[in-house]
């Protein structure tokens, strides 16, 4: 793996200095539960495997410098021989997930750099992220301390409490909140303190910075960045990307 990064470093690109300040931290510690016991993360996608893809979108983003992926242990060595055959260079650490998303994550921050000044929390089973829009959402949070990427809802949404209907939200309102969510460091940081102070346990890391009054702005992304959760959303996930590469 390579050696973690000393200092941060500033890139070249289209005319302006892109700074190489973000830690990405792809967690993918889950257990398969609705995916039958089938390993979601290591499924084939592609010319490699859904993690792999993960992996070779934040390794093309200039703003990242460093790649921290969060696995279960017997999960670990084939993510490094993917990782390897793919010529991920980022990659500085792997570490053994929680019991819980929020304590994968904390595990995950235990191997940031020094000069880390913006965590990007990306799901390892979100695959067809673009590098665009993960270093669009990287903007965004340098702007607002919080960004992450979405897409609006299609659908009307309605709250539901015993069965029965009780609000209608306003479509325009309403957006499926994806990933990566990138914050400022020290903003993450006291959304953590302040979540172990209480006891608080939350699955979406925008909620650790709403919880203490930070904003974080919406980043719009596509309808293609799906979460694998399903073996059907495998199957979608392909169709997708072989509709991309048609394209291309």
């Amino acid at each position: 793996m390579a050696a973690l990064y000393k200092k941060c470093a500033v890139l070249p690109c289209e005319g302006r200095s892109i700074a190489l300040d973000t830690s990405a931290i792809i967690v993918c510690a889950g257990n398969a539960t609705r995916m039958q016991g089938v390993n979601k993360i290591l499924l084939p996608l592609g010319d490699t495997n859904v993690i792999g893809m993960s992996m070779r979108a934040f390794e093309a983003c200039p703003s990242v410098a460093e790649i921290i992926l969060v696995c279960r242990d017997c999960d670990r060595q084939e993510i490094e021989q993917t990782a390897e055959r793919l010529g991920i260079q980022k990659l500085t650490a792997i570490t053994i997930g929680g019991h819980t998303r929020q304590e994968s994550v904390q595990n995950g921050l235990r191997k940031l750099s020094r000069s880390t000044e913006y965590v990007a929390i990306h799901d390892g089973a979100r695959p067809l992220v673009k590098p665009e829009q993960i270093e669009r959402t990287i903007h965004d949070a340098r702007v607002f301390g919080g960004a992450t990427l979405g897409a609006p809802v299609k659908d009307t949404i309605k709250a539901v409490s015993d069965g029965l209907i009780t609000d209608t939200p306003p479509r325009h309102t309403l957006y499926l909140t994806q990933t990566p969510q990138v914050f400022r460091r020290r903003l993450y940081f006291e959304g953590v303190d302040f979540a172990l102070e209480h006891g608080l346990d939350f699955t979406d890391d925008c909620q650790l910075v709403e919880a203490i009054g930070g904003k974080v702005y919406m980043t719009v992304g596509d309808y293609t960045n799906i979460k694998i959760t399903t073996p059907e959303d495998a199957a979608i996930a392909q169709a997708i990307l072989k509709q991309q590469e048609e394209q291309a």
